[in-house]
């Protein structure tokens, strides 16, 4: 090959190589998912640990010494009140009534014959055929007469008074339990076992414990309108039963305790519930809501784009107009669902990244798109609990959010 055709192959090659370097493309901001912020109504509520107690209780005590004769009722089942639930042996109780009744015929006659007498006495002492004295004392034995008759009929009462406690009936109207006594057993006043007990729970009460912190700041939130509420006075309760579902009836708050517990700086707070169908069980632990009111123009975020940095406050990166990432400080107030409520740092139309934050810096330039997982909520309200753990992700020490979860 002679110089002249190897100086044209270098040149030719050269030429090509120019020419695909100059065809290759720029490469291309990375895509990233994101989510414009808007404004909601939101509905927010407190969730607090809470114990199921019947509206009434009543145990069921025998007033009178002796044995039981008979059971009446059967174990589980609903009773009203006034209905005979145990009888005792009534024998010895007859025999006080006639007993009883008895004296109080005697002390009768005994008024009558002594008011006779003192009358014939008022007859003849004006006359002085008696004494002044002898009529004083006849008069004193016809009053004395009159005062064992009244004594005699109150015992007659307590006598028969007695007798119908020898039948034990149902105080209040409710579901009685188990009988803790059987037929043939010996029962007295004053002891320390009940017969059985009634609990009245077509409607229940749930006692929960709220702190006076947030009592107190609940209340602030309702004075300067940062909530709104249809009842302030009233409150709006929900349930959530051991196994995870909510208890399909609400309920009202209708009692909070006067004074702070000084060892636990909480507040003891009654809601009453009604329970048609006797799914409450007085005793039964659940987790009632506590709906604190509505909050308008709440910002909402999803978890998703919503990080710690190394000091542990809450970073969020945001897509500027010119598609440039920005890295603002949050407060993540709560936990909604899947969303954090914020109180300062990001405001309606920002577009927040939740979506291909691997590698992303402040700063870089991105390619925002809708994300394929997490999309703008709408407008309506949403329920909270007021639990505020912190997100599960944290940034590096390069400020770079971590990993979406």
């Amino acid at each position: 090959m002679t110089l002249k055709n190897a100086s044209s192959m270098v040149l030719a090659l050269a030429l090509l190589a120019g020419c695909s370097a100059a065809e290759q493309p720029k490469p291309q901001p990375p895509k990233v998912g994101v989510v414009k912020i808007t404004e909601q109504s939101v509905e927010l509520t407190t969730d607090l640990p809470g114990r199921v107690q019947a509206v009434e209780t009543s145990e069921v005590r025998p007033q009178i010494n002796g044995v039981i004769r008979q059971r009446l009722f059967a174990e589980g089942s609903f009773v009203k009140a006034g209905q005979v639930l145990y009888e005792i042996e009534d024998a010895p109780y007859r025999a006080a009534l006639g007993t009883a009744q008895g004296n109080l015929a005697n002390a009768q006659a005994t008024v009558r014959a002594t008011q006779l007498q003192a009358d014939r006495y008022r007859e003849l002492v004006d006359i002085n055929a008696v004494s002044k004295q002898e009529f004083d004392n006849a008069v004193a034995s016809a009053q004395q007469a009159k005062a064992n008759v009244a004594a005699q009929k109150s015992a007659v009462d307590s006598a028969r008074v007695n007798l119908g406690f020898t039948h034990i009936r149902a105080p209040i109207s409710g579901r009685i339990g188990r009988s803790f006594y059987t037929r043939g057993a010996l029962v007295q006043t004053g002891q320390s076992d009940p017969l059985a007990t009634i609990m009245r729970t077509d409607s229940v009460y749930v006692d929960v414990t709220q702190t006076a912190a947030q009592i107190l700041d609940l209340k602030d939130a309702l004075a300067n309108g940062g909530l709104s509420r249809e009842n302030r006075e009233s409150a709006r309760v929900k349930l959530i039963l051991p196994n995870g579902k909510t208890y399909p009836i609400e309920g009202r708050l209708e009692f909070a305790e006067v004074a702070v517990d000084p060892d636990t700086g909480s507040v003891t707070i009654r809601a009453t519930f009604p329970n048609p169908d006797g799914l409450l069980q007085p005793g039964m632990f659940v987790r009632a809501q506590l709906v604190e009111g509505i909050k308008q123009n709440a910002i909402l975020a999803p978890q998703q784009g919503i990080s710690r940095d190394p000091r542990g406050r809450a970073t969020a990166l945001v897509v500027t107009n010119d598609n440039k990432v920005e890295m603002r400080q949050v407060e993540a107030v709560r936990p909604i669902g899947d969303k954090w409520l914020i109180s300062d740092g990001l405001k309606p139309g920002d577009r927040l990244i939740v979506e291909g934050l691997t590698g992303i810096q402040p700063g870089a330039t991105v390619t925002p798109g809708v994300p394929q997982q997490v999309t703008a909520s709408k407008a309506s309200p949403v329920k909270t609990a007021s639990a505020t753990p912190s997100p599960a992700r944290s940034t590096p020490a390069s400020s770079a959010p971590a990993e979406k979860r």
